[in-house]
């Protein structure tokens, strides 16, 4: 804030023009800051919904392609575990990112940053437009001040995450759920930290969008069978390639001198 009034980039560009479009929003709706934050929330979420669907399927084939390598993964892991020179561990690494290039998969993992990109704009012009509106700080929804931090949003988050991330796993192989274990519990405590230091409208924002990203991971999880069946029809046609640690070549003591 500068004399007491809020400025700068985020608040012109974003918070100002957000606080309008929840104020004619809140006018249609009969008054409503709560339901003009969930309207909000859907319209989002559904521009949103094909990228993050097409992002997870692309994170799903990665996966299951991933549990097609495995043997030969740990053949390599091992084999680099047990190099005994900095030549013999560079070509364990070298036959790894070999087996992951022959058979396309990327070693990053099929999830981008594009959708938590595009959310954090949101994410800024709604905290500045509840934080700094008189109307909005003030604006209560099912009792709670959306202008005030709420435990019971906090709860929610943690929940509607929680689940979410529950979902996500079902129907995947026991190592797959260990893989993904830190990532369940991180996003959850994330998210839930969020909603404890912001107001309960961006608490609200973030309890409606863990709705949404729990009937995406549905949606997933019903595409599932259908997508291993799509990878075992490619990998007839193009079956698993198998790589080799090659062993280094070893200088000759006129080299080593050189």
């Amino acid at each position: 804030t500068k004399d007491g009034k809020p400025y700068g980039f985020i608040y012109e560009k974003l918070a100002i023009p957000t606080q309008h479009l929840l104020e004619w929003l809140s006018g249609v709706l009969g008054g409503s800051y709560g339901w003009s934050i969930i309207v909000i929330t859907f319209i989002v979420r559904l521009i949103m919904m094909p990228i993050m669907i097409n992002q997870s399927k692309k994170a799903t084939i990665q996966q299951e392609k991933i549990a097609m390598i495995r043997p030969q993964l740990a053949k390599i892991q091992e084999q680099q575990k047990n190099a005994k020179t900095p030549e013999e561990r560079n070509a364990a690494s070298q036959a790894m990112m070999k087996l992951y290039q022959e058979n396309n998969i990327s070693m990053v993992g099929g999830i981008g940053c594009l959708p938590l990109l595009i959310q954090m704009p949101i994410f800024a012009a709604l905290y500045a437009a509840i934080q700094y509106s008189p109307e909005l700080s003030k604006t209560t929804f099912m009792g709670i001040n959306l202008g005030h931090r709420s435990f019971t949003f906090v709860v929610l988050t943690f929940v509607i995450s929680a689940l979410q991330g529950w979902l996500s796993t079902l129907g995947l192989p026991e190592e797959q759920k260990k893989q993904m274990q830190s990532m369940i519990i991180v996003s959850p405590v994330m998210l839930t930290g969020m909603t404890y230091i912001s107001p309960a409208g961006l608490g609200l924002y973030f309890f409606i969008g863990g709705i949404f990203a729990c009937i995406q991971t549905l949606i997933i999880n019903f595409m599932r069978p259908r997508i291993r069946k799509d990878i075992k029809k490619e990998l007839k046609n193009k079956p698993i390639k198998e790589v080799t640690v090659e062993s280094p070549v070893k200088k000759t003591d006129d080299e080593k001198k050189v």
